[in-house]
């Protein structure tokens, strides 16, 4: 080869390598975020105005209905490969219903039944990740999940005491007992969550901590990154009075 046709060809060699190396700093410089764990939204003005705000000690029993603005989603680790760090990546959808009956006896609150359906396919990515686009992890997901076998997330639980405050309008957090649904499978779980009573809404928040495997569902491995099967299922409920 002569001396004239080598210059080129390693100057676009070289250039080649570069951006490669580019592409890597760039990729795992760090440049990853992942969105706040979901939570109750904070009270309106009119719901703290006073310290039961318009709640009564039966004005929150009944069947409440899960409406829009809902949210339920995911959290895992990702092990990128070189790196120390894990990424957290987090996928949530609006498609959720369901249903929570609350009742009264004695002044105390207990929650009758439960059930919370999740539409997985529209699950969709809400972390970033610096030059990759996390829409293409979403794919990968439902393939996991089979959803078009296995299109639907359930949690469901039912006679449930809740602590004393919930029938005045506060804040109140409770471990809840139930069973998950995922991938055909059912299993034992313990929701961990927060309820808010305000005239003719609610608000539940909460997470789940569980594991994919337990679904059989084996935890994604794709070129440089593996994924851990521990899996936080997290939610944010707004619901009416039905």
């Amino acid at each position: 080869m002569s001396r004239k046709l080598w210059i080129p060809i390693a100057a676009v060699a070289a250039l080649v390598v570069l951006g490669s190396a580019g592409a890597y700093v760039y990729f795992f410089s760090g440049l990853r975020t992942s969105p706040a764990s979901l939570a109750l939204s904070s009270p309106s003005a009119s719901s703290t105005a006073s310290p039961t705000g318009s709640t009564t000690a039966t004005g929150g029993t009944g069947t409440w209905q899960i409406g829009s603005g809902s949210l339920v989603g995911y959290r895992v680790k990702e092990q990128f490969a070189g790196q120390a760090s894990t990424h957290e990546a987090v996928a949530r959808t609006g498609d959720v219903t369901g249903q929570v009956t609350i009742t009264s006896s004695g002044g105390t609150y207990q929650m009758t039944s439960a059930k919370v359906t999740v539409q997985l396919s529209n699950l969709a990515s809400v972390d970033q990740v610096a030059g990759y686009n996390v829409t293409n992890r979403d794919r990968i997901v439902q393939r996991s999940l089979n959803v078009s076998s296995f299109p639907t997330a359930v949690f469901e639980t039912q006679n449930v005491t809740l602590p004393a405050g919930a029938e005045t309008g506060q804040a109140v957090t409770v471990s809840v007992p139930g069973t998950l649904t995922i991938h055909g499978v059912t299993k034992d779980v313990t929701a961990t969550l927060q309820l808010r009573v305000s005239g003719s809404t609610a608000q539940i928040a909460g997470s789940i901590a569980t594991n994919m495997t337990d679904y059989g569902i084996s935890p994604p491995s794709v070129g440089f990154t593996t994924v851990q099967p521990a899996v936080t299922v997290e939610f944010q409920l707004d619901l009416s009075k039905g």
